[in-house]
């Protein structure tokens, strides 16, 4: 893989903000969920194409339903993206799914209740 130069750290870190701020203040589609956040955002270094990875919270159909209307309003994201960001080339995005923030949540959960298991066979 390669290194991401300087300035195309900085565009994904730009793009990532301001997509966070389109998802909060400008979308009104009801399938996407209010819990949305931007995890992280990969710029191809050529501009033309985009990667948004994205963690809802709620359950699996909730996931689904928010990636469909994120898809659905790429056209009004990319032009409020272009509105906000002064670039050459407005980039396609692309929603992608990303669940390492419930992954993350599920493995505390597991290690919790390992260490409450532990403590209780302790006090036997």
């Amino acid at each position: 893989m390669r290194k991401n130069s300087i300035k195309n750290t900085r565009v994904n870190a730009e793009v990532q903000r301001e997509l966070s701020n389109i998802l909060h203040n400008g979308i009104k589609d009801p399938r996407v969920a209010p819990m949305t956040s931007v995890v992280s955002v990969e710029v191809a270094p050529d501009l033309k194409t985009c990667k948004a990875y994205i963690s809802v919270l709620g359950d699996k159909k909730a996931q689904e339903d928010t990636v469909q209307g994120l898809r659905s309003a790429e056209g009004y994201i990319r032009r409020e993206l272009a509105r906000t960001i002064n670039m050459r080339n407005t980039p396609v995005i692309e929603f992608i799914l990303d669940q390492s923030i419930e992954y993350g949540v599920a493995m505390s959960r597991k290690i919790d209740e390992v260490t409450r298991n532990l403590k209780d066979g302790e006090g036997e």
